[in-house]
């Protein structure tokens, strides 16, 4: 049976989510990629609640640039908003996206602006 695209990237979404968890000493850095933009958030799965959260959509700092630039962009922005927060650390869910292009861009930049993970 072939999968759709949706279909492909929601079942191995689930597979990740079951492993992984946030809490607000550890939260989860989500990524969500549309045609577009790109979004991240720091989230507390205990709670329900979003500690932090950045993205290119009417972002002054991204007009002009590259998608892949746009997604190094979020990642420092969302690593600075997450220090100020006193959040260092955090578990990557790439929201079974490929760990290529841009998620990989935005995690890359979110490690240089401090985050470890």
């Amino acid at each position: 049976m072939a999968f759709s695209k949706l279909n492909r990237r929601a079942k191995i979404k689930r597979r990740i989510r079951k492993k992984i968890s946030g809490t607000s000493k550890l939260p989860r850095l989500s990524v969500y990629r549309s045609n577009k933009q790109i979004y991240a958030q720091l989230i507390d799965d205990i709670n329900g609640v979003t500690l932090v959260s950045s993205s290119s959509y009417k972002n002054s700092a991204v007009d002009n640039k590259s998608k892949t630039d746009q997604a190094a962009v979020v990642g420092k922005e969302v690593a600075e908003k997450a220090l100020r927060a006193g959040i260092e650390t955090v578990v990557f869910d790439r929201n079974g996206y490929l760990y290529h292009g841009r998620v990989k861009q935005l995690a890359d930049s979110a490690r240089e602006g401090g985050l470890k993970f």
